[in-house]
């Protein structure tokens, strides 16, 4: 499981050190701690309130990503007669889901329990 650490960059920007990734996997840029992650689960937000946990078997460099055994959580805000906001989630699963690179936000491994 990858970890990553917090440290001050040469020009004084933060920078993301990666410890604990696959032996002799270099991270030079963002997409390589996408592809430490092939094969592994992982957590997508995408817009519009939508999130996708699953096995990420493919990708590419726009971060579409093909998804197997994902399951998907959609929130839903609905505006009701007289200004009232109500929230619908609803749970899905899919056995294999294409997600598009420009609707994503957010890849993130899948934290582990102890």
């Amino acid at each position: 499981l990858a970890q990553a650490v917090l440290a001050q960059g040469q020009i004084g920007f933060p920078c993301l050190t990666v410890v604990g990734v696959m032996e002799g996997q270099t991270i030079d840029e963002p997409l390589d701690l996408v592809r430490a992650s092939l094969g592994e689960r992982v957590f997508v937000k995408c817009r519009g309130g939508r999130e996708l946990t699953g096995r990420l078997l493919i990708y590419d460099e726009h971060l579409n990503m093909l998804l197997s055994e994902a399951e998907e959580l959609a929130t839903i805000k609905e505006e009701a007669a007289g200004g009232k906001v109500t929230t619908k989630e609803t749970k899905r699963s899919l056995p294999m889901t294409w997600v598009r690179g420009d609707s994503v936000i957010l890849v993130s491994p899948r934290l582990q329990s102890a």
